[in-house]
């Protein structure tokens, strides 16, 4: 009994490691989580700058990067590179991952809709 269970655990927990990137890899779910941020938003090359920036190209860039939007003295200042750890961790708590930024959103607060989100915007920014 004890050597199946030995055998068992490790293949389980295996199994949930390999079906996490799955869940966290969906763009399409994403995009639709993303329809909270299209009023502010745009993603698409040379797209226009609306209350926020355009995010293309956002991926590598620094936060307060994105030629002719105006952004807040806090962002411009910030030392943040976008990548998907930082954009885990300011979409989750925007005024608190960059305080004095200007960005209205409270934030994301279900790790599958940040996930979703950042997986669209992985694609959707190249």
């Amino acid at each position: 009994m004890r050597k199946s269970i030995a055998f068992c655990l490790p293949v389980i927990a295996a199994g949930l490691f390999m079906a996490a990137p799955a869940a966290a890899q969906d763009a399409a779910a994403g995009e639709k989580v993303f329809n909270r941020c299209k009023a502010c938003h745009t993603v698409e090359a040379g797209g226009p700058h609306k209350v926020g920036p355009n995010l293309h190209g956002l991926f590598g860039r620094k936060a307060g990067g994105a030629e002719g939007f105006k952004y807040s003295d806090a962002m411009a200042s910030s030392d943040v590179v976008w990548s998907n750890e930082t954009l885990h961790e300011y979409l989750k708590d925007p005024k608190g991952y960059i305080k004095g930024n200007r960005m209205a959103f409270a934030g994301l607060k279900k790790q599958e809709d940040l996930d979703n989100v950042i997986a669209y915007l992985e694609q959707a920014t190249k």
